[in-house]
């Protein structure tokens, strides 16, 4: 399992998270905020308040929304 170890806000819905292989670029959540935990997170305010748990290896919100880290690292996109 490759981990987040950090990460920034960018806009919207989108992140720069980078992982512990080394990989890091933009991921943008913003198609997939469905259903009651993702729905607090498509306000860009609550959105951005993220953190990286360290426990679980990947971004979390307050509301204990999460996404899983293999998800996000398949989805990362590096711009060119």
């Amino acid at each position: 399992m490759v981990d987040v170890v950090e990460a920034r806000y960018i806009r919207d819905h989108t992140v720069w998270l980078k992982f512990e292989d080394g990989a890091e670029g933009e991921v943008d959540l913003s198609a997939e905020l469905h259903g009651p935990v993702f729905e607090p997170l498509r306000d860009p305010a609550y959105f951005r308040r993220f953190t990286v748990s360290a426990d679980l290896g990947t971004i979390s919100w307050p509301n204990g929304a999460d996404f899983a880290p293999e998800f996000l690292y398949d989805k990362l996109h590096v711009p060119a």
